[in-house]
């Protein structure tokens, strides 16, 4: 196909870096680039209004920094040890997150994000899971939003363009480096540039695209989360940990995980059958009503699946209510969390008898003021917004249940990156925020927003300061181009037009796969099976997409890049299972059913041999590696004023001083 750039209609611009993606992690490096002295910078994005940073949160969603309150200890090396001892972790990554807790977060406070303190300006905090002090601070249910927002009106206050309506479909690769992007836009669409094509050329490509949502059905991340792991892995970026992620209840027609206050008011749980019996089910999991109802309590703190938490010696913990939850589903049931009523067996005069709570629940219902009769009372005393958010979302849970199931909420993996946020695998390539493989095995709650801002301010920082490089042969990038077009018009060819409503059924069935393989339970042969009928996927995907239409080439080139995504994650689930991995984190691994264990109640056997490893995964032509190898530790650095400063003076790194 004879093709020129030039001649195609297809706008192509050009900047020293582009940032895809408009959640805290994008809006974050674009403002670090632009204090910098780095102005010809873009923002492309799907939608402003759409991701997770805006559209997310908890009852009481968490941010983990340094102790900046009170007289207990803490330093940059105690947060680096705890992010360390999380296993498969780096040691360095773990530094250069806790240096940079302290520093981000007061950015985020002169930004105006509402975080609370004190009259005498300490900003107080309270423990997290995984968590040994009082790090975690929180704005309330949207403190991502929150600082979405806030980051944004600093990012318009300056001018940096924003391309919104934009999906990036392709990273271009030049000189053996990312060189910019190919991305869609049905407004573009014309008669010459048939499919609203448009090329960014760059220097150096952010990628602040967030967590591969749609690889699951079952998925606290909001709809409009979808996925973009696939297109880096084409084009040549390391995957890390990508068995790693974390799973937890959360209701369904609302995507919002349910911790905190929603499970420490003892929700009544239940299920309804295909012939609409309900049915209280914890008490078939749990025999006893003080051991259900202290895990129900407990899952408020312990939210996150945990195999170690299912049992311990004898005893019915919280994380076995996340198998009662799926082993119901698993039947073909709707399960159900319901504020209006106590779980009838702890129901006494109307009220929860109160004295079948282990004492840390009832001390802690006491102290709060909550010793009222149904959790409805008992959460608005406690967490009024909570109620409020529901509502705001068309859910009245003083009048109706919700439908609830364990979903993936965060991806403690990612893409690979050093610890100033560049590719270990592919140069110019910058992933930050989520999609970047920040964490390992277990991380204390609020790292990811932490996460966010610490790596899109180093990977600025770096971007600022290297030197430009020279642009692409443009006959590499056109080649790109014309395949792309070339692959397009093979879909769009057929006079038959695939329906809308199809795109969104099979991604829909995608994510099924996902959800049932290759989540928070796992099977050897169901991975297996899951990852046949992923290759399954792709080697028809031609014939399965033929008719869609040109301005449907974005959601086909999503659905595409959830495939890609899933095969590189259940294959790297496969290759830890092969290589012996146990369950670990926020995940079970087994060969024999859920009830054969639960039956059993024996204590899980957990992972220890890969916990010092880190496993890494690249993808090319259909085909994956992976290895493992050790993690790097907590490095000696030096620490003496007058030689940090003398290495500092000659360090090419910028600061919104140093370009002027």
């Amino acid at each position: 196909m004879n093709f020129s750039l030039v001649d195609s209609g297809i706008p192509c611009r050009s900047f020293r870096a582009v940032i895809v993606g408009s959640g805290t992690a994008g809006y974050n490096a674009a403002r670090k680039l632009y204090d910098l002295g780095v102005h010809d910078i873009a923002i492309i994005t799907e939608g402003e209004k759409m991701g997770t940073s805006r559209n997310t949160g908890s009852d009481k969603q968490t941010y983990y920094k340094l102790t900046l309150a009170g007289g207990d200890g803490d330093s940059v090396s105690d947060m680096a040890e705890t992010l360390f001892s999380g296993g498969a972790m780096h040691g360095d990554i773990a530094l250069a997150q806790a240096a940079g807790s302290a520093r981000c977060f007061f950015e985020l406070v002169s930004l105006g994000v509402p975080f609370p303190h004190n009259e005498y300006g300490e900003y107080a905090g309270y423990k997290t899971d995984h968590d040994p002090r009082m790090r975690a601070t929180s704005c309330g249910p949207y403190t991502s939003k929150y600082m979405t927002e806030a980051l944004e009106c600093a990012v318009k206050s300056k001018n940096i363009p924003i391309f919104d309506g934009y999906r990036a479909v392709k990273i271009l690769r030049g000189g053996g480096r990312a060189c910019g992007i190919v991305a869609l836009c049905p407004a573009l669409i014309n008669e010459k540039n048939r499919y609203g094509m448009a090329v960014f050329l760059a220097d150096n490509v952010i990628w602040a695209t967030g967590g591969p949502s749609a690889i699951y059905s079952e998925s606290v991340y909001p709809e409009s989360q979808t996925c973009a792991h696939g297109m880096a892995f084409e084009a040549g970026a390391a995957g890390i940990n990508l068995t790693e992620s974390q799973y937890g209840i959360a209701s369904l027609g609302f995507r919002w995980n349910l911790s905190g206050t929603y499970q420490q008011v003892i929700p009544r749980y239940f299920s309804i059958d295909e012939s609409g019996n309900e049915h209280e089910f914890l008490t078939d999991y749990f025999p006893d009503t003080g051991e259900m109802l202290g895990a129900i309590f407990s899952k408020g703190y312990e939210w996150p699946f945990d195999p170690r938490k299912i049992f311990r010696g004898g005893r019915r913990l919280s994380s076995l209510i996340d198998l009662a939850v799926f082993s119901e589903k698993r039947r073909g049931r709707r399960v159900f969390m319901d504020f209006r009523r106590n779980p009838a067996a702890s129901e006494h005069g109307g009220s929860l008898d109160f004295s079948l709570l282990p004492d840390y629940a009832r001390k802690y219902l006491e102290k709060s003021g909550a010793l009222l009769p149904l959790p409805i009372d008992r959460l608005r005393k406690m967490n009024e917004p909570a109620v409020s958010l529901y509502r705001e979302h068309g859910i009245d849970i003083t009048l109706e249940p919700l439908e609830i199931a364990v979903c993936a909420q965060h991806n403690n993996g990612g893409l690979d990156a050093d610890i100033w946020s560049e590719s270990t695998a592919l140069a110019g390539f910058f992933p930050i925020g989520e999609c970047a493989g920040t964490f390992g095995v277990y991380r204390p709650g609020g790292t990811a927003l932490n996460a966010t801002q610490v790596s899109s301010m180093r990977a600025a920082e770096k971007i600022a300061g290297s030197a430009p490089v020279t642009k692409p042969d443009e006959s590499e990038i056109s080649r790109d181009i014309a395949d792309m077009i070339s692959f397009f018009d093979i879909l769009s060819r057929p006079r038959i037009r695939l329906p809308r409503e199809e795109i969104f059924a099979r991604r829909k069935e995608y994510g099924r796969i996902m959800s049932e393989c290759g989540a928070f339970v796992r099977s050897p042969a169901a991975v297996s099976s899951a990852i046949s009928s992923v290759r399954s996927c792709l080697s028809s995907f031609e014939a399965d997409y033929a008719g869609a239409a040109p301005a449907l080439m974005p959601e086909v080139m999503i659905n595409r890049d959830i495939l890609i995504t899933a095969l590189v994650y259940l294959g790297a689930i496969e290759d830890y299972i092969a290589h012996g991995g146990k369950s670990r984190g926020s995940y079970l691994v087994t060969e024999r059913s859920i009830d054969e264990l639960i039956a059993e109640g024996r204590d899980i056997e957990t992972d220890e041999e890969h916990f010092s490893q880190v496993q890494t995964a690249l993808y090319s032509g259909g085909e994956m590696k992976y290895a493992f190898s050790p993690v790097r530790p907590i490095p000696e650095r030096e620490l003496w004023f007058e030689n940090v400063y003398n290495e500092y003076r000659k360090s090419s790194v910028k600061t919104p001083l140093s370009h002027k």
